[in-house]
């Protein structure tokens, strides 16, 4: 692919994951009603300092960890969600090549600490994950929306999908999903954010995009 084809790409991409921010847009299915009304963090816009936690519980610098490397930035609902799952296990098909770029690959959910080990037995995972249970971060890049009281009860009851459980908190949020490019600078290069969960940015088109920063068009 070249970098023409690259930049065709990542644009079609950031069009399809912000167009529901125009005015008018009403016809959205699947998505709970309160996740329309984000205002995340967008390209340009330097990050919020921001302290997670780690497998192990212990207090992770998200900012220190990208000063020292360009990111790609997960936001995902959680262990239980299998649109999740499915985009985490893609996400490894990438990762040894953002790896050769220079990149790590970090991955943030509402889960506690504990329900990270299960994702990560589950899936077999070797990239990073973070534990944002009181949800600071996900309110910081303003991906944060509330449940309904009603779904929290479906997820429950119908689903056997605790939210309170996940967490260990009653706050009953949840982040949009979303993936980021992030250079050390702490600046976002790339953004992709779709309040329909079952929408996820391709991981070739990360990818593509990491490529695409990591070695930008010089003039001829």
């Amino acid at each position: 692919m070249n970098y023409r084809q690259t930049v065709i790409l990542i644009l079609i991409y950031v069009l399809v994951g912000t167009l529901w921010l125009s005015a008018g847009d009403t016809n959205k299915k699947n998505v709970p009603q309160s996740a329309d009304n984000i205002c995340p963090l967008l390209v340009g816009r330097k990050i919020p300092t921001v302290t997670l936690k780690t497998v192990d519980g212990k207090s992770f610098n998200l900012n220190e960890a990208i000063g020292q490397k360009p990111t790609v930035l997960i936001f995902y609902r959680g262990g239980w969600c299998p649109y999740c799952n499915l985009h985490l296990n893609r996400l490894k098909e990438i990762e040894q090549k953002l790896l050769d770029l220079g990149y790590q690959l970090i991955a943030v959910s509402t889960d506690r600490p504990q329900k990270l080990k299960e994702t990560l037995g589950k899936n077999a995972i070797k990239y990073t994950l973070l534990s944002d249970n009181k949800m600071t971060a996900s309110r910081a890049f303003g991906l944060a929306f509330k449940v309904p009281d009603e779904l929290v009860k479906k997820y429950k009851n119908q689903y056997k999908i605790d939210l309170e459980d996940a967490s260990g908190e009653t706050h009953h949020l949840l982040p949009v999903p979303a993936a980021f490019i992030i250079g050390t600078d702490g600046v976002i290069k790339f953004g992709y954010i779709n309040p329909d969960y079952k929408v996820r940015v391709e991981p070739m088109v990360l990818l593509a995009a990491a490529e695409a920063y990591s070695h930008p068009s010089t003039s001829n």
